[in-house]
């Protein structure tokens, strides 16, 4: 039981970051009816973002006061966030835009986002050191548990993450059911022609939706870069991963996003690391990735929609 809690606590905390991963993914999907592949390289950028300001603030981030590291963590979050949604600001400018404006097929999209995806992640190699890892400075103690539920002890990094994570996801779904930007955002996603003619500015919005997923992406690469060691190539599979968990919940689907990614992350890690055999033997993590798919493939086989099957404008 407690290394299946501790597998489990793990899995909601990588699944969190899939999760807001997702969301960028599917507000995208929602009003473009398009896949931003290089959104995985926005999550990648807000982590470097954020490394950069904290390494400013806190140098070695020794003999921090636990308030201290507390305003550290929202400047990480904020600058991550920022970072993000100054990049996918940047993409839907420079990448999308210009190729709507033209009535561009949809394959010349595609073609955009993995071109950018590319040069961002060059570009960060460039200026980063290619391919070496990264790590934040070690301001607080992330091993300490803090909470020990039957006999996992849960780790402040990992209660950080779930907790952080899931105010951002209920926060964004207030912002699209309950707000006029949300109103906006649904309208658009549902039929964007008829949006207009009720006068809604299409361009304004789909820049404030790729905001708005390029700032949860960036925040859950400072997430990440925090929790885990990051470099340039850091978001392909957790970008890859994100992916599926949009499209497991219901690619265009708010709430599908948040239930696929945190779906995910459990079933990679409880799956590989379950007694199968009887004699409490392991599959091995190294089968994680190749659990992660057959549960999506599975998933996509019984029910093609997703679990909650609904697109951005019918949702909620």
């Amino acid at each position: 039981m407690t290394d299946f809690m501790n597998y489990l606590v793990l899995g909601l905390t990588r699944g969190s970051m899939y999760a807001l991963i997702a969301l960028g993914y599917t507000l995208v999907y929602g009003v473009l009816q398009l896949i931003n592949f290089a959104h995985s390289e926005v999550f990648m950028s807000g982590a470097f973002g954020s490394y950069l300001v904290i390494g400013m603030f806190v140098h070695d981030g020794q003999h921090l006061a636990w308030w201290q590291v507390s305003l550290v963590m929202i400047l990480g979050l904020l600058s991550g966030a920022l970072v993000g949604a100054g990049v996918a600001w940047a993409l839907e400018r420079v990448a999308y835009r210009p190729l709507r404006q033209r009535g561009a097929p949809k394959l010349a999209f595609l073609i955009s986002a993995i071109g950018m995806s590319f040069f961002l992640s060059q570009l960060a190699g460039k200026l980063f050191n290619r391919l070496s890892q990264n790590q934040f400075p070690s301001y607080f103690d992330q091993n300490k548990a803090v909470l020990h539920i039957l006999g996992a002890a849960v780790s402040r990094i990992q209660l950080i993450v779930i907790v952080t994570a899931l105010l951002m996801m209920f926060s964004l779904d207030r912002l699209v059911s309950g707000t006029k930007l949300g109103r906006s955002i649904r309208g658009v996603a549902e039929d964007a022609p008829t949006a207009a003619l009720m006068g809604i500015d299409i361009d304004k919005t789909i820049s404030r939706t790729f905001i708005i997923g390029g700032a949860l992406g960036g925040a859950a690469g400072f997430l990440f870069g925090t929790t885990f060691v990051f470099s340039n190539i850091m978001g392909f599979i957790p970008g890859v991963k994100a992916f599926a968990a949009a499209v497991l919940g219901g690619i265009g689907n708010i709430r599908g996003a948040m239930i696929g990614g945190l779906l995910l992350g459990v079933v990679e890690n409880i799956v590989p690391t379950a007694p199968w055999d009887g004699s409490g033997g392991w599959i091995g993590l190294q089968w994680t990735d190749v659990v992660a798919f057959v549960v999506l493939i599975l998933v996509l086989v019984f029910r093609p929609t997703g679990i909650l099957g609904e697109r951005l404008g019918r949702a909620a």
